[in-house]
């Protein structure tokens, strides 16, 4: 019996030396700037900087594979923060924040049914196309809600999903989550915003939405630098020309474009 023992300790002995020489041969040096990248980054781990959390970004800032302004949650601020670590410029970014292209909420859209399945938009969405009547419109049940990690996102009381944009970090979760598409990433609110979604024809939007975009023209027509295009039947404004005059919300006869 203590032959065993004393063999068994030898042996455990003799894995554990093994090991630590193992391990001081393949080990890794951690890069000072990796770390202090991680240490600068909010922890959030939210994955809209595009990597799996935190960690990931860290290491691939530090390799060089990442830029420094990718963390939306912590802004213009971390960027440069993490460009004095690296020894980086930043370049000058305009917020973006989430927008809710959709103005139909249940005082100008109708229903075409009532939906009394899962409460989800995900789930309404599949059940005939949906039981809102236009089939662009926001649902409001509230997915984009469920993943917002920041309370930048709320079904108001007339069942429609609105944005807060002093909590918005950009982390683009609500956009995925959104079964409809019509959430998107656009300047914030020093811009205006065509909030509707929709690709109908102007007597199928009339139909549906006392509010939904008709393809008219009008406001196309009254733009002095040609920032807005009415293409497939929906206004889309560019705004590397838009100058935010509001001429063409002044001018929308569906109140479909807000301005700021």
């Amino acid at each position: 019996m203590t032959e065993a023992i004393i063999s068994l300790g030898s042996l455990g002995l003799i894995f554990g030396v093994l090991l630590t020489l193992a391990s001081m041969a393949f080990s890794v040096e951690a890069d000072p700037k990796e770390e202090m990248v991680l240490d600068a980054l909010p922890g959030a781990n939210c994955g809209a900087c595009g990597y799996p959390g935190c960690s990931a970004y860290a290491a691939a800032v530090a390799s060089g594979e990442a830029g420094i302004d990718k963390c939306p949650v912590g802004g213009p601020k971390l960027a440069a923060q993490i460009g004095a670590i690296m020894g980086r410029e930043v370049k000058d970014q305009a917020k973006v924040t989430a927008t809710v292209r959709c103005r139909g909420d249940n005082t100008v859209a109708k229903n075409r049914y009532d939906y009394e399945g899962i409460q989800t938009c995900s789930a309404a969405n599949v059940v005939a196309h949906g039981f809102k009547g236009c089939s662009y419109g926001c649902l409001g049940l509230g997915d984009c809600v469920d993943v917002c990690e920041f309370d930048a996102i709320h079904i108001n009381d007339k069942g429609i999903a609105i944005v807060n944009e002093e909590n918005c970090v950009g982390c683009r979760k609500c956009v995925t989550a959104c079964p409809r598409d019509i959430i998107h990433m656009d300047p914030g609110k020093e811009f205006v915003h065509v909030l509707c979604n929709s690709n109908e024809r102007g007597a199928g939007v009339r139909k549906v939405c006392a509010e939904g975009c008709i393809g008219c023209g009008i406001c196309e027509r009254n733009c002095p630098t040609d920032a807005i295009k009415v293409i497939d039947n929906l206004a889309v404004i560019d705004y590397d020309k838009c100058i935010n005059c509001g001429l063409c919300a002044k001018k929308c006869p569906m109140n479909t474009i807000s301005i700021g």
